[in-house]
């Protein structure tokens, strides 16, 4: 309920980053807006990479708010995600240096993770004989 609300108050920076990842336009990734992970609600993530990316607007600059950001951020980056943020004055300013910047940050983001294989009985006595 929560993310459907977000989604329908879109501030003017979510909405023109938006037009820029939806439909796989950038770099063939599929981006999920207002997604859940954990406890959170992330502006925009990149499952396949790994890679949220934030826009911060005024709530974001309010005091006590880098306390709230830096916990929300480790417990992200602790789920193995990589975090990267804008101002939403930047989307405005310059998206063409924003894109780059999320380019940049799919392009390193790390493998996916291996399915892990379970190791049957029947494997391991195989190996042991």
């Amino acid at each position: 309920m929560l993310r459907q609300k977000l989604r329908n108050a879109t501030t003017s920076a979510e909405a023109i980053l938006w037009t820029h990842l939806q439909r796989r336009q950038l770099l063939g990734k599929k981006f999920r807006r207002q997604e859940s992970l954990g406890r959170y609600i992330v502006d925009f993530y990149c499952p396949e990479c790994r890679v949220i990316v934030e826009l911060d607007g005024p709530p974001h600059f309010e005091p006590n708010s880098d306390v709230y950001e830096n916990a929300r951020t480790a417990y992200l980056e602790g789920l193995g995600l990589t975090v990267i943020r804008f101002e939403n004055q930047a989307i405005h300013d310059d998206i063409d240096l924003v894109l780059e910047c999320i380019r940049e940050a799919l392009r390193n983001a790390p493998p996916p993770f291996a399915p892990q294989r379970r190791i049957r009985d029947q494997d391991e006595l195989a190996i042991d004989a």
